[in-house]
């Protein structure tokens, strides 16, 4: 599994012109899933993200969670963070798991999160055309993939 995390100071989902989910201060987190995923990635990815200490303390030092400021979380899925460009222009997107492996763990993944955070987050719609508004806070963008832990 691989994430783009984004601090935000606010962040939103529409499909066909209808918000469906929007955020205060926390998290955008964009995932992407591989066939070679399982329960062991979301949980490892899902604790990793809780516990980023990625939000400012009073001296203005990246020192708490998500968790510990509860704030609030959206999960969009996108496949596209597994496009491999080694060859040619056009990505070829052969790592991504395709929906019958995908969609139940982008549930699970879901699921994880939101029991970790102890609370609902907000989603987009797998697979759905997506228009997703963000103002990032910092910027703070941190890329985790659950294949490689630094």
């Amino acid at each position: 599994m691989r994430t783009v995390i984004q601090r935000v100071k606010n962040a939103s989902v529409s499909v066909d012109g209808e918000q469906i989910s929007s955020i205060g201060q926390g998290l955008l987190v964009l995932l992407g899933i591989e066939d070679s995923d399982g329960l062991e990635d979301i949980d490892w990815l899902t604790t990793k993200i809780v516990n980023l200490r990625i939000f400012n303390d009073d001296q203005g030092v990246m020192n708490h969670s998500v968790l510990e400021k509860n704030y609030d979380v959206i999960i969009v899925s996108q496949f596209t963070l597994h496009a491999s460009t080694k060859k040619g222009n056009r990505p070829s997107y052969i790592k991504a798991a395709r929906h019958e492996t995908a969609i139940p763990l982008y549930e699970k993944f879901i699921e994880n999160l939101e029991g970790k955070l102890r609370k609902k987050i907000g989603t987009g719609i797998f697979g759905a055309m997506m228009d997703v508004a963000l103002v990032n806070d910092g910027p703070v963008t941190i890329i985790i993939d659950s294949k490689n832990r630094e």
